[in-house]
């Protein structure tokens, strides 16, 4: 049997055998069988739809969404999903019980390479892999069992989908954001299509690994720069909410600097070449300009007797990356361009050379070089023997001397009106010194680069142009969307040829143009798709609209989401995007919201034996194979009890049997409870209710915060006190023990949901346990002396403190940090921040 098969494999027991108690519910069993538990409720829950968002205004309970990242149907679901699922299916399940409507979709992220590889390996369509796929996962979820609204589902490659990504592309082009032009580009040998700049790591394509190439192609982009500053800023409203290092990736990928633009004149060229620099201060330091050997102003400017020499170099740049060629650790390379720029600061001619080092699309593709103060351009001047001025007095020894060039602050020097300025006051005043004389001027610069979306491959959304020799480009008619796929080819049609496959389908290429009726061309490129997922989660808000991408009333109703779980493996890429898409959708007035996602949590990886999982390897916990040995809930109790959601999970480390057992003993309380439905817990045992309410108080907060091992903690313990009642307290008719086991019921429904929703059964309560209602702490139960407060560090706990009720975060932390085992676990690593949720938890981020 394959693991597709034994993810969905029927149960080894029939659903639905007779009680051995008597007083349960027909169906119900006394012995713990997850098997036919899953079984019998999948079934159950698929008639009752218990998860279905309500539309409709009549229903006054408050909104709430909960959002997973989509996933891609390249097989049946593995150990990631299932970490993944679970942890935004609690924040779902809990939202349920607290008495919210709750949106909580799924749907497929279904175009994309692997199905079209997959196509031309069997000499099929891309969709037959790609539906057969989803199917095989939809199933499959099903069986996991996770709180979706499945009217709501999705496919990106739906024609009914694709429509209004392509109504979207169209608005864009509309408002100059959609553009195209002729450029170097990343170009993937093995795939025979372009890359984002996003999608190329360590030089090599994300998704294949081949090295990545450089070309000169044209190509579609999106004009994400022009959103630049707001991308930026908006993060503001943002912090407390995504975790920081995203944050600190999203800034940095955007990359905003500020300094000044500064004309140097070449000799022989009549327009000034423009060089952006973040240390103007530095200008009197500058002995040489480089320019990049890919860009157009290095083919310009080169001298006749150089020529041959740059073109060589040049060729051979072509085949470097963009990470090779921003290395500080290769050894330097370039051409002399046979011509001299001037200095406008000081009026010296200095040599221009081509590098591979600078790049073409950064500022203006040309820097000025100060070698004394900035490593690869003091690496270049050694290299080539060219002059080394200190500009600013650092106190450290001489660059040209060390080999260490010294880019600190300092005391300017050698630099004319501005010596003996400090960096600060020295940069604002050559900047006016430049302006006065029209040299140049103050200038904002960015590391973003607008978002190359067009790729040559089929399947994907087709691009909505048409070319036309008199009349350009063209764009579709909206009453002519959707432009569909081919159907025609298939297998051999689709291999990677340098350009899309599209290209060969004729009849589908050749059109009359709508604007004049002549000949024209489609084009013939699909688009990234990245764009479907820039924007899918509006589409849940209203999957079945047909007079937009979506209604723009029910967005408004529920967005924007309030938590959104998946990878950090998106930090950038996706979720740059959907920010970028979100913002033009603010300005065209579709929203009215700058920001998609108010909450980001993101899970860590399963891996096994301290390694990340790969089957080709043989280092693989197959999905399907743990589901079959444990259920489901174990393997759900299992993950989510190993750790915060943020740490990386070793199954090596993990133990489903404990899980197990622990379950049957869940199980066991509830078949041996006999206290009637609806008995009054306050005339039970004093000393189980104290620990029930407690529990019910300290998991709230712990799920609130997203600590579910902690929680999960805290039931377990419920259970044993549960469980000592039972065996050797008042015994199974003390109504305190029912209320505890229907405690236990209505928590583990977020963590168990079969279980939960057996041991529900059993208590005498109709299904579904999901929309029970969360239990309320009683106050006057949870006074006490003394209250044992959680220290974690880095999310996991350290120790525990007996604590007065009443004390102080301020009073609390300084105890949690004087702890001797906090102090141990510490060691020399620094403290980044302490979380403190007096009195219970103390969270120590390091």
């Amino acid at each position: 049997m394959t693991s597709d098969d034994t993810l969905r494999e029927a149960p080894a027991n029939p659903a639905g055998r007779s009680s051995q108690g008597g007083s349960h519910p027909a169906g119900a069993s006394d012995s713990y069988d997850p098997r036919a538990i899953q079984d019998k409720w999948q079934a159950r829950w698929d008639e009752l739809d218990p998860y279905k968002a309500v539309e409709d205004d009549a229903d006054g309970r408050e909104r709430r969404y909960a959002l997973d990242m989509f996933p891609y149907p390249s097989g049946d679901l593995h150990m990631g999903h299932a970490e993944a699922f679970a942890i935004g299916d609690v924040i779902a399940r809990y939202w349920f019980q607290k008495g919210y409507n709750v949106l909580h979709p799924i749907g497929w992220d279904s175009f994309g390479l692997p199905a079209e590889n997959a196509a031309i390996k069997r000499n099929s369509h891309p969709a037959e892999w790609t539906y057969t796929n989803i199917d095989t996962q939809a199933a499959s979820f099903q069986r996991y069992a996770p709180s979706f609204d499945w009217s709501r589902r999705l496919h990106t490659s739906d024609p009914e989908y694709y429509k209004w990504t392509q109504w979207l592309f169209l608005r864009f082009y509309e408002r100059g954001l959609a553009y195209r032009k002729g450029g170097q580009v990343n170009w993937c040998p093995n795939d025979q299509t372009v890359l984002a700049n996003e999608q190329v790591v360590g030089g090599h394509c994300e998704r294949c690994g081949a090295l990545v190439e450089r070309r000169v192609l044209t190509q579609w982009y999106f004009k994400i720069t022009e959103y630049a500053d707001r991308l930026l800023d908006d993060m503001a409203a943002l912090e407390g909410k995504w975790p920081d290092r995203v944050l600190l990736m999203q800034r940095n990928w955007i990359g905003r600097s500020t300094g000044a633009d500064v004309d140097f004149v070449i000799e022989g060229r009549d327009v000034p070449v423009t060089v952006y620099t973040t240390r103007p201060d530095t200008l009197y330091g500058a002995t040489f300009m480089v320019v990049a050997a890919d860009a157009d102003l290095a083919e310009e400017i080169c001298a006749p007797e150089q020529r041959a020499a740059f073109e060589a170099y040049r060729d051979e740049v072509s085949r470097e990356s963009e990470i090779e060629r921003l290395s500080t650790e290769r050894e330097k390379t370039g051409v002399f361009l046979g011509r001299y720029a001037i200095n406008p600061v000081n009026g010296e001619r200095i040599p221009v050379w081509a590098s591979d080092y600078v790049l073409a699309d950064y500022g203006h593709g040309a820097i000025m070089a100060v070698p004394a103060h900035d490593q690869r351009d003091l690496d270049f001047a050694l290299k080539f023997g060219l002059p080394v001025r200190v500009v600013v007095d650092t106190g450290a020894a001489d660059p040209a001397t060390t080999g260490i060039a010294t880019p600190g602050d300092g005391t300017i020097v050698n630099s004319g009106p501005i010596d003996g300025l400090p960096k600060a006051e020295a940069i604002a005043r050559i900047t006016e010194i430049l302006a006065e004389k029209g040299l140049g001027k103050a200038a904002v610069n960015f590391r973003l680069r607008d978002w190359l979306v067009s790729r040559q491959r089929f399947w994907g959304c087709p691009i909505p142009i048409i070319h036309c020799e008199a009349c350009g480009e063209v764009p579709v008619p909206d009453d002519q969307l959707p432009v569909r796929l081919p159907d025609d080819l298939r297998g051999a049609d689709l291999a990677p040829k340098g350009t899309s496959p599209l290209a060969a389908a004729t009849s589908w290429v050749n059109v009359d143009c709508p604007k004049c009726g002549g000949p024209a061309r489609r084009d013939t490129d699909t688009m990234d798709t990245f764009v479907d997922s820039s924007w899918y989660y509006f589409r849940y808000c209203s999957p079945g609209y047909t007079d937009g991408p979506f209604d723009v009333e029910q967005v408004r109703k529920w967005m924007p989401v309030d938590q959104y779980t998946g990878g950090v493996e998106h930090a950038i890429l996706h979720l740059l995007y959907s920010r970028f898409f979100t913002k033009v959708l603010y300005d065209m007035g579709m929203v009215d919201f700058t920001e998609p996602f108010t909450r980001l949590l993101n899970q860590g990886q399963v891996i096994l034996n301290g390694k990340a999982m790969s089957k080709s390897t043989g280092n693989l916990v197959d999905l399907g194979q743990q589901i079959a040995e444990y259920g489901v809930d174990v393997v759900r109790l299992a993950l989510l009890f190993s750790g915060p959601p943020e740490d990386d999970i070793d199954w090596a480390d993990v133990s489903p049997q404990g899980m197990a057992k622990f379950l049957s003993r869940v199980h066991r309380i509830a078949t041996e409870v006999t206290a009637p439905v609806g008995a009054d817990p306050s005339t039970g045992s004093a000393e189980l209710r104290r620990v029930t309410h407690h529990t019910i108080d300290e998991a709230t907060g712990l799920i609130e915060v997203r600590r579910f091992n902690v929680a999960i903690s805290r039931v377990m313990e419920l259970v044993n006190a549960t469980r000592r009642a039972i065996d050797s307290g008042p015994g199974p008719a003390d109504p305190a023990v029912r209320e505890a086991a229907e405690t236990i019921a209505i928590i583990l429904s977020l963590f168990a949901p079969y279980t939960a929703e057996e041991s529900w059964e059993l208590l005498g309560h109709p299904a579904p346990v999901a929309t029970a209602g969360w239990p309320s702490a009683d106050p006057t139960l949870l006074v006490q002396e003394s209250v044992t407060c959680v220290v974690q560090i880095a999310g996991k706990v350290r120790d525990r403190l007996e604590v007065p009720p009443d004390i102080t975060d301020t009073d609390l932390e300084a105890q949690a940090l004087s702890s001797p085992k906090i102090q141990e676990a510490l060691g020399d690593r620094k403290i980044r921040k302490v979380i403190v949720r007096a009195p219970k938890i103390v969270n120590i981020v390091v």
